[in-house]
């Protein structure tokens, strides 16, 4: 038989099951099958086992080899594991290979001293960690040092010698230093990790797994499926908090039913993650569009918990990414990152600065001492920023609809920096542009000429359906605003959609019957679902004679109607009122804030010359029936009215 620290680790199993079944039944039937065999040869000369030994032959089986007694026992294989699996002791080289300041030097101690493959590992990755924490641009030079080929030879001839721990941290290792992937040296670790995939524990796992990941290579492709074999079938062993993270962190490879469990254990663990684990939660969790919300409060509650020393610039910005992305709104949260961030809103890039402000503004949460601050980052800084930076700033304030205090020098320099520089935008991120600028109210001829232009409306139409017809929206809101704010002319734009899209909401629905109700039944009374030329809808439409009474609108002229209306002019004293259903979603998550968007309708169609009545959908859902409706629109209306006559 060969010796047991020879056998391979799949062939020392088999053996080891053999040898338990065959002493297991030595064991119980030793003595009676001995007897029998004697009997039956009694009559043939046996050789010497037969005779002159008073101990049973099976355990004097046993006694022959002492470690197979310790193989045959009960616990045999977890025994066996434990005696050949634990860490080494630590030597002097690797003492003093710790200590070493420079790469160099730890060739040198390496050099002057009979290493082991373990503690030759150990050196490489020393010499790894080195070169990535000094940044050092001579790993090239030191990769054709004879020593360290001498080193790498060596662990790859007697890489069975090299500690699990050791041989996961050398493959890291070799890649950070450049070492080429078909060299023999890898292919020799990656056969032999392919071998122990089994005897690795489950963080040596993850680790062997997040540096598998993106090799590309036709062998670590091989060992990364195994890898992921072992995390689905071993999942159970988790109990690291950092581990979970880290697996989180590279989703791509893992099958969905792992994935599933990663965030049950992390639900699990949440209260052991660090600040940084949060995050790589969170991040992993937005990259992949799971929108686990159990897990989500979890961190949001525990991310509150932290001390403000942990929660650095970087970590605040990709969980603020990370809420955005799968559009998970908690207050608190959001209250503590841009609390943090204030003070290290001067700290910040361009980048970042835009960055966390379209977090914030998809997410329709307005910070107005961040915002401040990134208004006056922007000024002090508006260099730094490029053209395609300072878009997204602007996108991200006109649909908060937030207006800096000190607007006067901020729009300066916008307008400075965006001077010459539209003809170089492609149309969609110009049409963003100065579409945002007329939300702002800080839109010029110049911008409006540009995306006006013919040759940029027909770019504009090739696209999908639905991203054409939004950035077709834009352009009427656009040449609306050069009609109604600048007062030039408009130009050719799309004409408007002719019928509304999908089905009204709730409150529009109980708009629409409370509007029936308040014309009493009066033929023409009122419009509902009013598309106009300005690209805006309105909700509900009516027209007050001087005495406050709803009259028929059929046959007035309505120059907000594509067709244009009737032929009557408004009677004198006349108003029209435009009734706009402001939704949940109309306004910002903090508060009771209009959206820019919104807030700009509103403005549109007051200049168009309705009196516009906001129906707050806080407000409606506290009315109880129609009369509290009717009585609640009649109030508004009268208020309107009122404030048009004072002016």
């Amino acid at each position: 038989m060969r010796c047991w620290s020879y056998l391979p680790y799949r062939e020392t199993v088999m053996a080891t099951r053999l040898m338990s079944r065959w002493a297991r039944l030595l064991g119980s039937r030793g003595p009676q099958l001995i007897a029998s065999c004697q009997a039956r040869l009694a009559g043939h000369p046996i050789p010497f086992l037969a005779v002159a030994h008073a101990e049973p032959l099976w355990a004097r089986a046993l006694n022959l080899h002492p470690q197979a007694r310790t193989l045959c026992g009960r616990h045999s294989l977890s025994t066996w594991e434990e005696e050949n699996l634990t860490v080494p002791r630590r030597t002097e080289l690797d003492e003093l290979v710790e200590k070493a300041s420079s790469p160099r030097e730890v060739l040198q101690l390496w050099a002057e001293r009979d290493a082991n493959a373990n503690e030759t590992a150990l050196c490489v990755i020393q010499l790894a960690r080195m070169v990535l924490e000094k940044g050092d641009s001579k790993h090239s030079d030191l990769l054709q040092d004879p020593r360290l080929q001498t080193m790498l030879d060596q662990v790859s001839s007697e890489v069975r010698k090299v500690w699990n721990g050791s041989l996961v941290g050398l493959l890291r290792a070799l890649t950070s230093l450049g070492v080429a992937p078909g060299t023999p040296v890898l292919a020799s670790l990656q056969t032999e990790a392919l071998w122990r995939v089994r005897r690795f524990s489950y963080r040596q796992l993850v680790y062997l797994y997040e540096w598998a990941c993106g090799r590309g290579a036709p062998q670590a492709e091989e060992l990364l499926g195994a890898v992921v074999k072992q995390l689905e079938l071993r999942w159970t062993e988790l109990a690291d908090a950092r581990t979970v993270a880290a697996l989180m962190a590279r989703p791509a490879h893992l099958p969905p039913s792992l994935l599933d469990r990663l965030e049950d254990k992390a639900l699990e663990l949440v209260e052991r993650f660090r600040a940084e684990d949060i995050r790589k939660v969170a991040v992993a969790l937005a990259s992949q569009g799971r929108r686990s919300v159990a897990l989500f409060r979890a961190l949001s509650y525990h991310i509150q918990q932290k001390p403000s020393e942990e929660l650095k610039a970087s970590l605040l910005l990709d969980l603020v990414f990370a809420y955005a992305k799968v559009n998970f709104h908690h207050s608190q949260v959001f209250q503590r990152i841009a609390g943090d961030l204030v003070p290290q809103v001067p700290r910040l890039t361009p980048g970042d600065v835009t960055r966390c402000a379209r977090s914030f503004s998809h997410l329709k949460w307005l910070h107005h001492s961040l915002f401040e601050g990134f208004a006056e980052h922007y000024t002090q800084q508006w260099q730094k920023y490029s053209t395609l930076q300072l878009c997204s700033l602007l996108l991200s304030l006109a649909q908060l609809n937030f207006q800096p205090s000190k607007k006067e020098q901020f729009y300066g320099q916008v307008h400075a920096a965006l001077e010459g520089a539209l003809s170089d935008l492609e149309p969609f991120l110009l049409t963003d542009l100065v579409w945002s600028l007329c939300v702002l109210q800080q839109a010029r001829p110049d911008h409006l000429r540009a995306v006006l232009d013919p040759a940029v409306q027909l770019r504009l139409a090739g696209g999908a359906p639905s991203r054409v017809a939004s950035y077709g929206l834009k352009l009427q809101h656009i040449a609306s605003t050069a009609q109604l704010e600048v007062l030039c002319p408009p130009g050719v734009v799309p004409d408007p959609p002719s019928t509304l899209d999908g089905q009204p909401t709730p409150l529009q629905s109980s708009l629409h019957e409370a509007l029936r109700a308040l014309a009493g039944g009066l033929e023409g009374g009122y419009r509902a679902g009013v598309v106009t030329v300005f690209g805006w809808t309105i909700d509900g439409e009516l027209v007050l004679d001087s005495d406050n009474k709803p009259i028929n609108l059929l046959g007035l002229k309505a120059p907000h109607l594509p067709g244009g209306g009737g032929g009557s002019p408004l009677p004198r004293g006349a108003h029209r009122i435009a009734f706009l259903a402001s939704e949940f979603s109309h306004h910002g998550s903090k508060g009771r804030e209009l959206l820019g968007r919104y807030a700009m309708r509103q403005r549109h169609l007051q200049l168009a010359g309705f009196l516009t009545v906001p129906v707050l959908y806080y407000e409606w859902a506290e009315l109880k029936d129609d009369r509290q409706r009717m009585a609640y629109l009649k109030d508004k209306m009268g208020k309107a009215v009122a404030e048009d006559m004072a002016k």
